[in-house]
């Protein structure tokens, strides 16, 4: 069965952890916080608040531009989250696609190879600095010297990294080393710096996903996958709710209803598309934005099963 968490980010106190007690009593697994600097709130500020009025849920940042921040500073985030949180805190990372985040810290986009050798180098530095490492690197994608993190210790052995991506070279990598694989079905980078086009059907998914298989190949245990789902709809009528998002991306309706990317149809409906999508893609965790979690709440104990289980990696 499927494991559900939301993808949000405050706008004022009072609602942020209103909703953060509500998708905790719910049963969502986990909230994450958007990443995108000058674009939305400071993630690992407003996961603390989320976590100061919760007690089981995780947290983490869904997921963080490894272009734009630096591995000593997003460590000490995630390390600081994991204490204050007893535990809670999961590692979310991804490329970057942003070109309005490298200019607002003074650089211009590299291209996507070098992207996904920066999130690379980011991610092992992280998991290093977490591990209580001392880490230098002096390459062209990432340099620090002499870096440790002495303070505060995570409570967690290991944090939880997912890496979110449509990336070949990414998926691979994500495939070999992390705990869960955040399927984004993302494809070109739009003009306005922001949308995309995506990689949603079928063929492509299963191209995605092959990627994933081979970086996991010889792994005892295999990282989970985990679409995010961009529109859920409870409805009488799916292919008229999976229309616009077809207008806009170019599919059919039928095509994107059998994306796990949206999940759109009566509640039997939604949860026989959850169970589909586990049986084809080997898709088990979804990630949906806030929007869905008065919808989707009420069927949560049809569709969510034993939640994402991180407890072995607590000391």
């Amino acid at each position: 069965m499927a494991t559900f968490s939301v993808q949000a980010h405050p706008t004022d106190a009072a609602s942020w952890t209103e909703l953060a007690r509500t998708v905790e009593a719910a049963g969502f697994d986990a909230l994450f916080a958007a990443d995108h600097p000058g674009d939305c709130a400071s993630p690992f500020v407003a996961l603390a608040a989320a976590g100061a009025v919760t007690s089981t849920l995780g947290l983490g940042s869904y997921v963080s531009n490894a272009a734009v921040r630096e591995p000593i500073l997003l460590a000490a985030d995630v390390a600081t989250l994991d204490v204050v949180s007893g535990g809670r805190a999961r590692l979310g990372l991804g490329a970057g696609h942003t070109p309005a985040e490298w200019r607002a810290v003074g650089r211009e986009r590299p291209n996507v190879a070098a992207r996904v050798r920066r999130c690379v180098a980011v991610a092992e530095a992280v998991r290093a600095l977490l591990a209580g490492d001392e880490v230098t690197v002096d390459t062209e994608e990432l340099t620090a010297y002499a870096a440790r993190l002495k303070e505060p210790r995570p409570v967690q052995d290991r944090i939880p990294l997912t890496v979110g991506t449509a990336n070949s070279t990414l998926l691979r990598w994500a495939g070999k080393h992390a705990d869960v694989v955040g399927l984004t079905g993302f494809g070109r980078t739009l003009a306005d710096g922001h949308q995309h086009s995506v990689r949603w059907r079928a063929d492509q998914i299963e191209a995605q996903l092959a990627r994933v298989a081979a970086g996991a190949a010889g792994r005892e245990t295999p990282p989970l996958l985990e679409a995010l789902v961009q529109h859920v709809a409870v409805t009488d009528d799916a292919e008229a709710a999976a229309a616009t998002t077809a207008a806009e991306t170019g599919l059919t309706p039928a095509e994107v209803l059998a994306t796990p990317f949206v999940l759109a149809g009566t509640p039997d409906e939604i949860v026989a598309a959850v169970a589909g999508h586990e049986r084809r893609w080997g898709v088990t965790h979804f990630a949906v934005r806030a929007d869905a979690v008065a919808p989707l709440a009420p069927l949560l104990p049809r569709l969510a099963g034993k939640a994402l289980d991180f407890e072995h990696t607590r000391k």
